[in-house]
């Protein structure tokens, strides 16, 4: 009972105050009066006293958005330009506060998933406020209605009951919210690992044969070490007394010459960034101001042929010289095999009693005015050959009897590889030198044949050239007896030589008594067999392309020989009244040559055409003085190149006439090819043949 009465005082507590606050709310609005009076301004202590005007007066205060402290001469170094260059745009960006925090913004998905879980703790606790005041009110009601009637007391209690489960079931008929799924980030994440399978290690072992040793030993007493040291003592003393010796002069003279040397350095330098351009520039240039002879190579063709009676003429074109050149003569001709528009020239001199310097001079015919390498020798340079699978490679002789190898890609002066005395140089001039195949080491090799009577093959190992005695000539008969019993043998001097195309062994050797020796590079002491060809020297010896047992010669006897190198006598033999400097085939036509005279005269004769004389002759020189020295045809377009003893080298094209084909007949096919020249050569032999058994 007492705790029933402290229940109504308080109920009752609450309710007069309940009532006071209505009685109260009738007051309200009394104050409104206070808002609409008028308001006071406040000025401060301190504030300015202005006149109308000066507050009257506009201030504009323009807002711009460059940072007046930032600096606007910033320089960088520009890798493209190569230069230092003023950077246009500068960052105006003033940062006056900055501080990191972890705010996230609304709208995100983080932010989203806060505001979610912020919303489920309220919804919550709001429910488990509800529920406790619920039951709270539901007893303070309870004990005024036990007063008037236990009846009434007895009815409100199901109704307390009721309510708890409405709100029990209210909660359970709620929807059951999602749970929410975890987003992966560089926090919660699941590492996924696979292992490979490692190979086992193996061991590879090998056995080799341990080098060849050799013990060396040897004494050195103090006097031998002191004599040494005195040596390098008096060689030292000498070279200082030479730099004394050497008077002001001459020492300014040397200034001078090394300060020319570095300025020529210096402008080389530079010339080399611009010389691939200027090449294409000077070619442009050439091809206008020879345009007409360039149409003329392309295009022309001799039409007045028709009416010459199978004979034809050679049309001048080109015409190389050079100024460093001058006095030289022309002694070696080769066409690049690769690039068909280059040629190789070696430059030197066929008199004894003139010799002096040699060049090597290479030209294109797309830019006749200047060759594209220039290199230059100590010696006259007398033959020279091209690589076939190298075209880059040039081996040259020299007067002097060294051989050496220039190499294209290396533009120097000097030779990369070059013979000496000790590496078995040639005692006489080498009169020509020609590639072979690389050896079983897969080594460069080749041949030369000089006037001491050898014939060396040279090959290239290690960046060395090794020689090995292929043959030394011997002349036939000229053995003598010296009174002691000795023999002396007189050595054969070899002019030419040429490889047969097809047998690797099988070689050609001209000498200057006018033999021709045929020989094996497997035996070195005899010959397989000897031509008695000429009466004076042999200037050429050139197999066939097409025919492999047809050989042609020429001499200073004045006459041109072709062999069959089974019979030992000539096939067919012209007389061109002047001493012959060479001949070469065409490569078109296994019937078709060329010779040059020393008369300054072209020959070109066609077997098939006319086997007794030539079908043009013609003067190629501009002056009667000019004797020729070689000729060569291009591998592929229809002209040749001819050198004489000044120097000049004459591009001349031939006519139709001169490389006539087979005629088509109707209903036939024109055959080509290496067999159909072959057999239009045999044809011309068998009647040789004939002729020859008859007799």
């Amino acid at each position: 009972m007492p705790q029933k009465q402290t229940r109504k005082q308080s109920i009752s507590v609450t309710r007069g105050a309940r009532k006071r606050d209505e009685d109260s709310g009738t007051d309200v609005g009394e104050g409104t009066d206070e808002w609409s009076q008028s308001r006071a301004t406040v000025r401060p202590p301190d504030q300015l006293e202005l006149t109308d005007a000066e507050l009257k007066e506009e201030f504009t205060r323009i807002l711009t958005a460059n940072n007046p402290h930032a600096p606007q001469n910033i320089v960088r170094y520009s890798f493209k330009e190569g230069t230092y260059k003023l950077i246009g745009f500068v960052n105006q960006l003033a940062i006056h506060f900055s501080q990191v925090g972890n705010l996230i913004p609304k709208d995100s998905d983080e932010g989203r998933r806060q505001h979610y879980r912020e919303e489920l703790v309220a919804g919550s606790q709001e429910s488990a406020k509800v529920v406790t005041s619920d039951t709270e009110v539901i007893e303070e009601d309870e004990e005024p209605k036990e007063a008037e009637t236990e009846a009434g007391s007895q009815t409100d209690v199901p109704a307390a009951t009721e309510t708890t489960e409405k709100v029990t079931e209210e909660e359970l008929m709620a929807p059951v919210q999602p749970k929410e799924r975890k987003l992966t980030n560089q926090f919660n994440f699941s590492e996924r690992a696979s292992q490979t399978f490692n190979n086992p290690l193996r061991d590879r072992e090998c056995q080799m044969e341990p080098p060849p040793r050799t013990n060396f030993s040897a004494t050195a007493n103090q006097w031998e070490i002191y004599d040494a040291y005195v040596d390098e003592l008096e060689k030292q003393e000498k070279t200082k007394e030479k730099e004394k010796a050497k008077t002001a002069v001459a020492k300014k003279t040397e200034k001078m010459a090394t300060r020319k040397l570095t300025s020529m350095e210096s402008q080389s330098d530079d010339i080399t960034k611009v010389s691939q351009a200027a090449k294409i520039v000077e070619r442009m240039v050439n091809q206008n101001t020879y345009d007409d002879v360039a149409q003329d190579f392309k295009y022309y063709e001799d039409a007045a042929d028709e009416y010459r009676d199978q004979e034809g003429t050679l049309l001048p074109l080109w015409k190389f010289q050079n100024d460093k050149a001058k006095r030289l003569a022309v002694t070696a001709l080769c066409w690049n095999p690769k690039y068909k528009d280059l040629f190789a020239v070696g430059h030197g001199s066929y008199d004894f009693m003139k010799q002096s310097r040699g060049m090597l001079l290479l030209y294109s015919m797309k830019n006749p005015s200047f060759p594209e390498y220039i290199f230059s020798s100590e010696s006259g340079i007398m033959c020279l050959d091209m690589h076939v699978d190298h075209p880059y490679l040039v081996v040259v002789g020299y007067y002097d009897g060294n051989v050496a190898i220039y190499n294209l890609k290396k533009p120097h002066s000097q030779p990369c590889f070059r013979s000496t005395s000790k590496s078995g140089k040639h005692t006489d001039p080498v009169w020509q030198v020609k590639w072979q195949k690389d050896d079983m080491d897969n080594n460069l090799n080749f041949f030369s044949v000089s006037s001491d009577g050898r014939i060396v093959s040279w090959t290239l190992v290690k960046s060395e050239l090794v020689h090995i005695d292929v043959i030394k000539l011997k002349a036939e008969g000229s053995t003598t007896e010296i009174p002691e019993g000795l023999q002396l043998h007189t050595v054969g001097c070899g002019t030419a030589f040429d490889f047969h195309k097809e047998i690797d062994y099988l070689f050609l050797v001209g000498t200057e008594e006018g033999k021709i020796h045929k020989c094996s590079k497997s035996y070195s002491s005899q010959f397989l067999d000897t031509y008695d060809a000429h009466n004076m020297a042999v200037d050429a010896v050139i197999w066939n392309p097409y025919h492999t047992k047809v050989f042609m010669s020429c001499s200073s006897d004045w006459t041109v020989k072709i062999w069959d190198h089974t019979i030992k006598t000539p096939m067919f033999i012209y007389d061109l009244n002047s001493a012959v400097g060479d001949v070469a085939w065409a490569p078109y036509s296994s019937t078709v040559f060329a010779a040059v005279t020393t008369d300054g005269k072209a020959h070109v004769f066609d077997l098939a055409v006319n086997k007794y004389e030539a079908i043009c002759n013609q003067p190629v020189v501009a002056k009667k003085k000019n004797k020729i020295t070689h000729v060569q045809f291009n591998p592929i377009h229809p002209i040749i190149i001819v050198g004489d003893d000044r120097g000049h080298i004459t591009c001349l094209k031939l006519s139709p006439n001169l490389r006539k084909m087979p005629k088509e007949k109707k209903g036939q096919e024109v055959q080509k090819g290496p067999a159909v020249e072959i057999a239009k050569l045999d044809k011309l032999l068998n009647l040789v043949r004939e002729v020859k058994s008859k007799a």
